[in-house]
């Protein structure tokens, strides 16, 4: 077990037997280092583990918050909406294919740099794709990913990029935090297919994915066709 898993646990120990109540601002990242005899980076992955699991979540210049609907009485699990290995590998007896539309290498934005907990001067990949099924739009993805994780090419987003990650790059995808909701369609969905015309409907799944060492490596926007998209997801309780 890595350091900043063990840390998490005892994070979560102390949520448990109510040494912090739903709702309440743990210490800052110096402190919680201090406490645990350890460094920010360690505690910040421990961090961004709990906010995977749905424990605990961060206001950009205000701190770590322990969820106001978090229950210490009741064991939970968080539902995953189809799992995050990719197209290709979801659907591994079906035709999948890919149209590169971009690939380039940039500054990140603010957004970028929170999600991906990166600074403002490293470089990341934009990346834009169509994803088709069996010759049928499937969707339209948006990518940004740190260049620094691996060197991709558009020959590579041709095929499988999750699986170049794990068998090329030598990765290991952990998982993934989501947001599902609907927008309406815009001209970039209209000109991948996603959509017919600008204003329809279109299914969106926002996603950062992170290594087994609780890395983000992936902040990541894919919309979906709303005629021939739905979520399936299976609930522990």
């Amino acid at each position: 077990m890595y350091k900043y898993q063990e840390i998490a646990e005892k994070l979560q120990a102390l949520f448990t037997d109510g040494t912090y109540a739903p709702g309440a601002q743990l210490p800052d990242q110096e402190t919680l280092a201090k406490q645990f005899d350890t460094t920010r980076i360690t505690i910040r992955k421990a961090i961004q583990s709990l906010i995977i699991e749905g424990v605990v979540y961060t206001k950009r210049g205000a701190g770590t918050f322990l969820r106001k609907d978090y229950n210490p009485n009741a064991a939970r699990q968080a539902a995953s909406i189809e799992a995050p290995l990719g197209t290709t590998f979801t659907y591994q007896d079906r035709q999948v294919s890919s149209l590169v539309l971009g690939l380039e290498a940039r500054l990140p934005a603010p957004d970028e740099e929170e999600n991906l907990l990166i600074d403002s001067g490293t470089p990341v990949y934009d990346i834009r794709r169509v994803r088709y099924l069996d010759k049928k739009v499937y969707a339209y993805e948006h990518t940004i990913m740190p260049t620094k994780i691996a060197t991709l090419t558009e020959q590579v987003l041709l095929g499988s990029l999750y699986s170049y990650l794990r068998d090329v790059a030598e990765i290991e995808i952990a998982g993934a935090h989501r947001q599902v909701f609907a927008i309406e369609a815009g001209m970039p969905d209209v000109t991948a297919g996603v959509a017919k015309r600008i204003g329809e409907p279109v299914l969106v799944i926002k996603q950062v994915a992170y290594t087994d060492s609780g890395e983000p490596f992936e902040y990541s926007e894919s919309h979906f066709p709303f005629k021939t998209s739905r979520i399936v997801a299976d609930v522990t309780l």
